[in-house]
């Protein structure tokens, strides 16, 4: 999602307290250099086989740039509910509407690149898929095993991997 400038950056995110309520409203800019907690969602996508779509992020991205990650999502804009902030993120980020989605669980993540509350959610999509916003570079279906072995190799982001991961039930 971008904002009215047409740039990321000028996206507006609500800055959330630690019960979640909106303490403020700042630019995506503003969010992501004081580290500032706002919301944001995860949808993993699975294949009617039980597989796990995961995907590098374009090394444009303004945070975990060119790392592997387990789920479409992002940023919760300001106003927009949980929902349908995870509705938008597959439309932007695999051109896919998929219902119904799974909700799995909430839970708090910080480190020193970010702060956030996230809720994460699952859906059944064997595409096709349209990667048309830029943020991914590459994408795999992986089984539990395949899973595993990427885990073990390559960078993935951790909020999903500390917050998603735990709620997935991979087949």
């Amino acid at each position: 999602m971008q904002g009215s400038a047409g740039e990321p950056s000028a996206e507006l995110v609500d800055v959330v307290d630690d019960d979640d309520r909106v303490v403020r409203t700042v630019t995506r800019a503003e969010m992501r250099a004081h580290r500032l907690q706002h919301r944001a969602v995860s949808i993993a996508v699975f294949g009617s086989d039980g597989r796990l779509l995961v995907h590098r992020r374009a090394d444009t991205k303004d945070v975990w740039p060119g790392m592997w990650d387990l789920a479409a999502g992002g940023v919760v804009a300001t106003g927009e509910e949980y929902d349908d902030a995870a509705r938008r993120e597959l439309a932007e980020e695999l051109g896919i509407e998929a219902n119904p989605m799974e909700y799995l669980g909430e839970g708090r993540f910080t480190d020193e690149d970010v702060a956030l509350i996230g809720r994460g959610y699952s859906c059944v999509h064997d595409g096709p898929f349209t990667f048309t916003d830029g943020e991914i570079a590459e994408v795999r279906w992986v089984d539990a095993a395949g899973l595993q072995s990427l885990l073990a190799t390559e960078r993935f982001v951790p909020d999903n991997v500390a917050l998603l991961l735990p709620l997935l039930h991979l087949r």
